[in-house]
């Protein structure tokens, strides 16, 4: 390997652009070779910048001489064959989330990567790596606040396209919160419910926009997340939680505060993705490139991506019955099966043994 982790980046849409932006710029020790996307002009137009080459295969992508490390951002749908590649190599992988888009090929790549008996592939749950959200995971560890009780997740995006249904919300937003809560508590979640209300005007029609995410965690949590993602205002992501000695907030976007004559105060909300976690994504590329040329993860693992993909699939599930839907654990450590609290057609995941504890 040279003194450069050479990197190909498969997907170069906004957040595989922002990503190869990062690398050529602000992490050091890495250095962008390859760029792959569908679109040919698209991914032309991002090599050129950092003076990568193009490879219009991501299977020939992941396979070049010239590459040490494959970071994916692709859509969901072609992760599967992409991590298989990497694993077929062996070679380190940062995978956008989710890690496939159903519990069965999840479930594949954690026991392909287990059976080769060394961690290739971290999953992009960027906020594990945020500062505020480090600090409140730190909080509890100690005991700051006692036994966590509650917590309140709050998501809203200011819009987004017509694509973006109810359970692309799910899958798609509601799976941070489900991440950040397993790494705030150190918990897995064993049941989901998702409440549909009055959706806003500008949601397509068939589309609940906002709802109420409900989860219960192992110790007895309760966990509410609103999600909501056509607010028109602005990118709020809130966490609070309450427990027996305290509470802590984080969140709150505590940017410029301006106070005029008139008597009025106020600053500035964060309006996407980039300003609130920038600085969280950069942390987690320069962790991941060095624990890459360490021969390990440093992040969210394969198992990581796992469970939260699980926990989704519980919540679609729930979505479209209507009633609460269980998560069934296996051995304390991961999601087995979901399946409804009334009678419907559950959803089974594969079984469990030889995947990493």
């Amino acid at each position: 390997m040279s003194e450069d982790l050479r990197i190909a980046v498969l997907g170069v849409g906004m957040m595989g652009a922002f990503h190869v932006d990062a690398l050529s710029k602000r992490v050091r020790g890495a250095r962008v070779t390859v760029v792959n996307d569908f679109l040919a002009d698209k991914a032309e137009e991002v090599a050129g910048k950092v003076g990568a080459r193009v490879e219009a295969d991501p299977i020939a992508a992941i396979n070049d001489p010239e590459v040490d490390a494959v970071l994916i951002a692709t859509p969901g749908a072609a992760h599967a064959e992409q991590l298989t590649a990497c694993l077929d190599r062996g070679v380190p992988v940062l995978c956008e989330k989710p890690l496939t888009t159903d519990i069965a090929s999840a479930f594949a790549i954690v026991k392909k990567e287990k059976a080769l008996g060394k961690q290739l592939i971290q999953v992009g749950f960027m906020r594990r790596f945020d500062p505020e959200y480090v600090a409140l995971r730190n909080l509890i560890a100690g005991g700051r606040l006692g036994n966590p009780l509650i917590v309140h997740c709050t998501h809203r995006n200011p819009a987004v396209g017509d694509h973006f249904n109810s359970e692309y919300m799910i899958r798609d937003s509601v799976v941070h919160e489900v991440d950040s809560v397993r790494f705030l508590l150190g918990q897995e979640l064993t049941s989901v419910e998702v409440i549909k209300g009055a959706a806003t005007s500008s949601a397509p029609h068939g589309t609940h926009d906002p709802m109420l995410v409900i989860f219960e965690t192992e110790s007895g949590a309760i966990v509410t997340d609103e999600i909501f993602v056509r607010t028109g205002v602005a990118y709020e992501v809130r966490t609070e939680v309450a427990g027996e000695k305290g509470s802590a907030l984080i969140g709150l976007d505590q940017n410029l505060q301006v106070k005029s004559p008139d008597g009025r105060w106020g600053g500035a909300i964060t309006p996407s993705f980039v300003e609130r976690f920038g600085q969280a994504y950069d942390i987690e590329l320069q962790r991941w490139v060095d624990a890459a040329k360490a021969g390990t993860i440093d992040g969210a693992s394969a198992w990581d991506g796992y469970a939260a993909v699980a926990v989704c699939e519980a919540g679609v599930l729930s979505l479209r019955s209507g009633v609460k839907v269980h998560v069934h654990l296996a051995g304390g450590s991961t999601v087995a099966a979901v399946e409804p609290e009334e009678p419907h057609a559950g959803i089974q995941a594969p079984d469990l043994e030889g995947a990493w504890p």
